[in-house]
């Protein structure tokens, strides 16, 4: 495209709008068209020299006839600054958001020094990986149970234009929606499921983790805004209930790890009578069979250790 039809292009997206740009009323982004910075900081350049020499061509000459030099020159000189505001430079991670007369205008995306018409109003926008942690809330989990549960989001703008025309407050909007959508996930899941397999704040980190991120995204789309990574980064029981529940995850350790002991110890037991009838080193009757298991049994599963007793008369006394 050349210059000519470059600057074409911009006085006719900036006078009539893209509707393109448009869907069902809501504005998306889309490129401005603008010319090289460089190219335009050199032409601003030899239109003030230029300027300047027939201003000291008329000068130099004094008489009435060059009178037309000096104001030529002065307005080749007008001409040249009113090239210059047109200038916008934009950084890595960031985005220029253009606007001619309340329209939009398109986004400027690439780094570097661009020419966009002097009368388009700018609006930087950073387009950098940016993240928000949530206060602790304390808020009552599927089984009633107050909780204290926090989140880090990861989030990233992909739409320039629905950023800046579609919120007032980016960051603030973002922090909002992510802390109620925080509440409202704690809310669906218990904190744990004691065993029963249900799904779980605590033991389905990555249901609730996906869940979390889905959320937040449909919330905050209207924003042009998308969510990289969404995580809980704090989840524990209130204060006022913390003791007890860890009490009942003791006991409920301890019942599970008693269950453990007893399958092991009656495994031994059974081990032992198989081996000695197979051996036949030993005929005990039904009597003797049960005084067998139930010592084996305390000696196995008993916290303290136990005492050896030394039997010196006969098998039965």
């Amino acid at each position: 495209m050349s210059a000519e039809n470059a600057g074409t292009g911009a006085l006719d997206n900036g006078s009539r709008g893209a509707p393109a740009e448009q869907s069902g009323g809501e504005v998306r982004e889309r490129a401005a068209v603008t010319l090289p910075g460089r190219v335009m900081l050199f032409v601003h350049t030899v239109i003030l020299l230029v300027g300047t020499l027939l201003i000291v061509d008329g000068v130099k000459d004094g008489s009435g006839g060059r009178t037309g030099l000096i104001v030529l020159g002065s307005l080749v000189i007008l001409a040249g600054l009113a090239v210059l505001p047109g200038l916008v430079s934009v950084a890595p991670g960031e985005a220029q958001v253009l606007q001619i007369w309340g329209r939009y205008a398109g986004t400027i995306r690439g780094d570097g020094l661009h020419w966009v018409r002097p009368v388009a109003k700018r609006r930087k926008i950073s387009t950098k990986i940016r993240s928000h942690q949530t206060d602790v809330a304390k808020v009552n989990d599927a089984d009633g149970n107050p909780i204290e549960i926090a989140a880090v989001v990861v989030w990233q703008v992909e739409d320039t234009a629905k950023a800046v025309f579609g919120v007032d407050d980016l960051a603030g909007f973002v922090a909002l929606q992510a802390e109620s959508t925080v509440r409202q996930i704690a809310s669906w899941y218990p904190y744990d499921d004691h065993g029963e397999g249900k799904p779980s704040l605590r033991g389905s980190t990555g249901e609730v983790t996906s869940q979390l991120a889905d959320k937040i995204a449909e919330r905050i789309a209207p924003a042009g805004v998308t969510v990289i990574e969404a995580r809980l980064i704090r989840l524990a029981y209130a204060q006022e209930i913390a003791h007890a529940m860890l009490r009942r995850q003791q006991a409920g350790a301890m019942v599970a790890a008693r269950q453990k002991i007893v399958d092991g110890a009656v495994g031994m037991v059974e081990q032992a009578l198989a081996r000695l009838d197979a051996d036949g080193l030993v005929e005990l009757d039904p009597e003797r069979k049960a005084a067998m298991v139930s010592n084996m049994l305390v000696v196995l599963c008993s916290d303290h250790p136990t005492q050896p007793v030394v039997n010196t008369g006969t098998l039965y006394q």
